[in-house]
């Protein structure tokens, strides 16, 4: 079972931005209900996206400089990045299919 790790702001360069793999970030936060929603989906992705997309989560109250670098104003929202670049961005509680339909093109 593949377990989603959280990233910091000291290590979101090596584990993101210079992963060989597409790199969904889940930008959440321990008091936010969306994302508490999200959350199983996300988990649900990470398993069968296992070795063709890293899956992890960024806490947005830990890590201020990410979330504005990223110009992350809402949360849940995610980014798929794929050789350094954000190739999509989705903000808001969203289906598995919705999820799913975004990422696959890029992998």
């Amino acid at each position: 079972m593949t377990e989603v790790k959280y990233v910091t702001e000291s290590d979101f360069q090596a584990e993101v931005l210079n992963n060989e793999l597409p790199v969904l970030v889940d930008f959440t936060a321990t008091w936010c209900q969306p994302c508490k929603m999200i959350a199983p989906i996300v988990e649900q992705l990470a398993q069968e996206w296992d070795g063709k997309v890293k899956v992890v989560k960024l806490d947005a109250d830990q890590n201020p400089n990410v979330m504005m670098q990223y110009g992350v104003m809402g949360i849940p929202t995610l980014m798929l990045f794929k050789s350094g670049e954000i190739k999509e961005r989705m903000t808001g509680f969203q289906p598995k299919e919705k999820l799913a339909a975004k990422v696959i093109p890029h992998v």
